[in-house]
């Protein structure tokens, strides 16, 4: 598909690396020479300089045989335009990123009124993935399928857990084969595991299951007590912790913000009245520990710095290391870098708006037959995790999964038949109008056809 992304930022790169990868035609546009350059210099992409809401800077881009056009620069005005412009241009789908909570509020409407295929809001996707994790203690991440039916889980196995020195097939079976083994991280290799794989403390598995097996999963597998978080600490206040203020406080969780800014402690305060709003700076210390962090229940490092998120979480790990810690982070260079340090759970706004867009433009790809209707982006983005819609009868329908010859390093986990959550063996079969969920390091999948060699 030809494809024009407005906005070169983190966001816009992240989004044409991908879709890049994927053998998309990408033309980017950006009002600033140096930041387009970096794009053009590392990707193989198109560039044009200007403004993404000049009609004719989007001829020049080839909006009109465009199919799709996606704004994620940093004014959400900028976005919505150049979506209305792009729209009435072409009649290709748009996309926009609105961040703006009052925007947010109204993004039904908008859509509807400006024919906006998708909006992307990265700090409220970030905000409720937070909450997620902060109320399931050791999971290292979240992924939800089938209408939050089913859930994704990566765990670490310690060296007391009762799943070191235990197969696959035996984890299986300890739990009535409801609870799949998906994915292994050992030693910085990933690998999608089979009956006969031991299990070894180290290890990080990804475990599928039906939502209402997580807290047995938890017993058994002697992780920590799910308890209820009563007080969660955020560093920074900005729009992620406007929303996640609001979710947690939903739930009767109280929260108390750290912002070094005045002004917007005046507009939190008025805003979130039920929150705590500290004007401080979070990188004091002792400020943290007089607002007691030692006894808070969750710190969540939201500043605007990597390297300054990365400090505070370890500070906190340090000061109360039974607390949940969340890390926002932006630069993936420093992934490896902070890898093996306890920074807590890592949250980066931009690749969860590069999944969903990406999600869409498989979709997109492919208007018949199997959409994708759920991505995530695992283990550093070396492995898939999809969920696909069977809306007509394939090559891999009706056909037991044992007799399918299945792509290497795939693994069908999950088949979701009306109300019946299916975790298959080799003698299930794929049927018409499942959801089904596959796990791979095969990037690219577009149809559940593509599951096949």
């Amino acid at each position: 598909m030809k494809i024009i992304i407005a906005g070169c930022g983190k966001v816009g790169y992240a989004l044409a690396q991908q879709l890049d990868d994927e053998g998309h035609d990408i033309v980017l546009i950006d009002n600033i020479p140096e930041r387009l350059q970096t794009g053009l210099s590392d990707l193989d992409v198109q560039g044009i300089v200007g403004n993404a809401t000049s009609f004719r800077t989007q001829q020049e881009a080839g909006i009109e045989d465009s199919d799709l056009f996606i704004a994620v620069t940093g004014k959400d005005e900028i976005n919505l335009l150049s979506c209305l412009i792009a729209k009435k241009a072409s009649n290709c789908q748009t996309i926009a990123r609105v961040r703006n909570p009052e925007y947010f509020q109204e993004i039904i409407y908008l859509r509807q009124c400006m024919g906006m295929s998708m909006s992307v809001n990265p700090e409220y996707a970030a905000a409720r993935e937070i909450a997620h994790l902060i109320q399931l203690p050791q999971a290292m991440e979240i992924d939800s399928f089938a209408k939050g039916r089913v859930d994704l889980l990566k765990v670490a196995i310690s060296e007391n857990s009762p799943l070191h020195n235990m197969t696959v097939q035996a984890f299986s079976k300890k739990f009535n084969h409801e609870i799949l083994i998906c994915i292994l991280s050992r030693e910085h290799q990933i690998s999608i595991p089979n009956g006969n794989t031991v299990l070894k403390a180290g290890d990080t598995i990804s475990v599928i299951m039906p939502k209402e097996k997580i807290i047995p999963f938890y017993q058994v597998s002697k992780l920590s007590s799910i308890k209820g978080v009563r007080n969660v600490m955020i560093a920074g206040g900005g729009t992620i912790s406007f929303y996640l203020t609001t979710i947690l406080e939903q739930s009767g969780i109280k929260v108390k913000i750290i912002e070094k800014d005045k002004h917007r402690c005046e507009f939190l305060s008025e805003s979130l009245p039920n929150a705590v709003i500290i004007n401080g700076d979070a990188t004091d210390h002792s400020m943290l520990l007089e607002e007691g962090l030692a006894r808070t229940d969750a710190f969540v490092a939201l500043t605007n710095m990597d390297e300054e998120n990365v400090f505070l979480s370890l500070y906190a790990n340090k000061v109360n290391p039974k607390c949940r810690n969340m890390t926002k982070m932006n630069k993936l260079v420093l992934n490896d870098i902070i890898e093996d340090l306890n920074v807590g759970n890592i949250i980066s706004p931009k690749n969860i708006t590069a999944e969903y867009i990406l999600q869409y433009v498989r979709s997109l790809s492919n208007s018949y037959g199997s959409n994708v209707a759920a991505l995530y982006r695992l283990m550093d983005n070396q492995v898939e995790a999809l969920e696909f819609q069977v809306r007509e009868k394939s090559a891999v329908t009706d056909i037991p999964l044992l007799e399918l010859k299945l792509k290497k390093d795939l693994i069908v986990c999950c088949i979701v038949r009306g109300n019946k959550v299916i975790t298959p063996s080799g003698r299930d079969m794929i049927q018409l109008n499942d959801t089904v969920i596959v796990v791979t390091t095969q990037k690219g999948l577009q149809d559940i056809s593509d599951i096949l060699k």
